[in-house]
C-alpha cells in the first residue's frame, strides 16, 4: 500500500507535537506561575509545595514526566493508528462542557483552525470579556509586531563632557539583574579611569515611562511600580517570577546600588535622591540590553510576567510615539493589531498584564491573535506560540492537566485568573492533526479550583477527539 502524503499543515502540526515531547525535559524543572491574583490561591499552592511554595510556585519535579502521554497525538498526527473516538461536531462536544455551573453566569468561547483561518467553533465569541492575564497574548503580539523579534532594551549610563557627573537612564527593562549592573559598572570605570576620573555625582533619568507609576489595582506584590529603571523587577526577596514583596523606589534602589558598585570599583560616587534628566551635552559612555524581544515575549507568557508584560506595552506606545503610560500604551496596542487586521472594536487596554478589571477583549480576539502568530506568514510573531505553557509540563499550567487520558502535552495555553475569572487562550493539535486555536473566558466563577478543570477539560476535548 502506498504511504499517504501528508498536506504542508499536517507536517507542521506533526513537528510542533512532536517538538512538544522533545521540549518537555527542558522545560519541565521551570514552574512558575499565573501571578495571579488571589491570596487563597497562594496559599493553597503554598500547602502542596514541598519546599513552603510560599510565592505561587508549580510543584517542584524531580525529574521530567516521561513523553508518553503526548505520544497518541503525535502517532495521530504523523498518521499512524490510535485509539482516537469517533467523529463528533464541535457543538456537540464543546456545548455540554461550556456549560458546566462552574464556568460561572456568563462563558464565551472561540475555536479557529489556524490552516484556514475559519472559525469552526463560537460561543458569544464577540461579547467583550474581562481577560485577566490572557490579555498578555494581545500585548506581546503587539509588542512583536511592532518591534521585531530582536529587539532589546538598554539602560545606559552618560557622562558629562569632563567625566565627573553620570546619569543613569532607564530603557523600560525590568528584568536589569544585579549581575547586568555590575558589568555596566565595570564599563563605566574602565572609561572613566582612561578619563582620570575617580569621583562623580550620579542622578538617575526615569523620563522615558509617563504618568502613575502605580498600577490601578494599588501596591501589590503582583507588580512593582512602573517605572523605566529597576533592577529584578523590584523583588526583595531574591525570587525572579511570581508574586512576590517589592520595593516601593526601585529606580532609587538601582541607582544607588549602581553608586556602591563605582565605589567597590574605586570610583567614589555622591547619588542625588530625586531623578533628573542628563546634562545638556553627556554622551552615552556604557550600556547594557535586555535579552531579545523574542525571549522576554516567551518570559512575559510562560511566567504570566506582570511586570515584563506592563514594560511590552510601553515599548509598543514608544514605537507608536505614544506617551509611555497606561493610556497611551493602551491606545498602542489596539492600533498595533488593528494593523494585523484583528478585531479589536470593541476592545480596551486599560493596562498590559490583564491585573486591570476594565481590560475588554473577545474570545474571538484572542483565538485570531494565536491563529496569526501560526501563520507562516507573519514568522515575527511566532514566540507568541512558543511562550505558551505546556500542559502539564512548564510554566501557568506545570500542575494542570496532570489526571488520565488528558491534553498533558498537547495544550498549549496562556492563563488568566482574577476572583470571579478564569480564562485560557492557546493552540492544540487535534487528533485529526489540525492544529486548533482556541479561547475558553469564564466571570462571575466561584472558585478557580472547580473553573480552572472545567477549563482544561474543553482543551482537552479538542486534543482528545475526533471532531467531524
Amino acid at each position: 500500500m502506498p504511504t499517504p502524503k501528508l498536506t504542508t499543515w499536517q507536517l507542521i502540526a506533526g513537528s510542533t507535537a512532536l517538538g512538544l515531547v522533545i521540549a518537555t525535559g527542558a522545560v519541565a524543572l521551570a514552574g512558575p506561575w499565573d501571578s495571579g491574583q488571589r491570596k487563597a490561591e497562594r496559599d493553597r499552592a503554598a500547602s502542596r509545595a514541598p519546599g513552603g511554595g510560599a510565592h505561587h510556585q508549580a510543584p517542584a519535579r524531580v525529574k521530567a514526566p516521561a513523553p508518553a502521554p503526548s505520544a497518541p497525538g503525535v502517532l495521530a498526527v504523523l498518521g499512524a493508528p490510535g485509539n482516537v473516538p469517533a467523529g463528533k461536531s464541535l457543538s456537540a462536544v464543546l456545548d455540554p462542557l461550556l456549560s458546566d455551573p462552574a464556568l460561572g453566569s456568563v462563558r464565551t468561547a472561540a475555536v479557529i483552525d489556524t490552516a484556514t483561518g475559519r472559525q469552526l467553533y463560537g460561543s458569544g465569541a464577540d461579547r467583550p470579556m474581562t481577560p485577566a492575564s490572557t490579555v498578555k497574548l494581545a500585548t506581546t503580539t503587539a509588542a512583536l509586531s511592532a518591534l521585531g523579534p530582536d529587539h532589546r532594551i538598554a539602560t545606559t549610563v552618560r557622562a558629562s563632557a569632563d567625566g565627573k557627573h553620570l546619569t543613569l537612564v532607564g530603557g523600560g527593562d525590568p528584568t536589569l539583574s544585579k549581575d547586568r549592573l555590575r558589568a555596566l559598572a565595570d564599563d563605566t570605570v574602565r572609561v572613566l579611569r582612561d578619563r582620570g576620573v575617580t569621583s562623580v555625582s550620579l542622578s538617575y533619568d526615569i523620563s522615558l515611562y509617563s504618568g502613575p507609576q502605580i498600577h490601578p489595582i494599588g501596591i501589590n506584590d503582583n507588580i512593582a511600580p512602573v517605572v523605566a529603571l529597576m533592577t529584578d523587577e523590584g523583588r526583595v526577596d531574591g525570587s525572579d517570577h511570581g508574586p512576590a514583596p517589592r520595593t516601593g523606589d526601585p529606580a532609587g534602589d538601582t541607582a544607588r546600588t549602581f553608586a556602591g558598585m563605582l565605589k567597590d570599583r574605586g570610583v567614589t560616587a555622591d547619588t542625588d535622591s530625586a531623578p533628573a534628566g542628563a546634562p545638556a551635552g553627556s554622551t552615552p559612555i556604557a550600556r547594557t540590553n535586555s535579552d531579545p524581544l523574542s525571549a522576554l515575549v516567551e518570559r512575559a507568557l510562560t511566567n504570566s510576567d506582570n511586570d515584563l508584560a506592563e514594560a511590552l506595552a510601553r515599548q509598543t506606545a514608544l514605537a507608536a510615539g505614544e506617551p509611555a503610560s497606561f493610556e497611551g500604551a493602551g491606545r498602542a496596542v489596539k492600533a498595533e493589531l488593528a494593523k494585523l487586521q484583528l478585531p479589536v472594536e470593541d476592545a480596551q487596554f486599560a493596562d498590559g498584564s490583564g491585573l486591570d478589571r476594565n481590560d475588554r477583549v473577545t474570545a474571538s480576539l484572542l483565538a485570531r491573535v494565536l491563529a496569526r502568530a501560526a501563520d507562516p506568514a507573519s514568522p515575527r510573531l511566532r514566540p507568541v506560540l512558543t511562550g505558551l505553557p505546556i500542559a502539564g509540563f512548564s510554566g501557568t499550567l506545570a500542575d494542570r492537566y496532570t489526571g488520565s487520558a488528558s491534553g498533558t502535552g498537547l495544550v498549549r495555553a496562556k492563563t488568566g485568573t482574577l476572583t470571579g475569572v478564569n480564562t485560557l487562550a492557546g493552540t492544540v493539535v487535534a487528533a485529526d492533526g489540525r492544529l486548533l486555536s482556541f479561547a475558553f473566558l469564564a466571570s462571575d466563577t466561584a472558585s478557580p479550583y472547580t473553573a480552572q478543570p472545567a477549563l482544561d477539560r474543553l482543551a482537552t476535548a479538542l486534543a482528545t477527539r475526533k471532531l467531524s
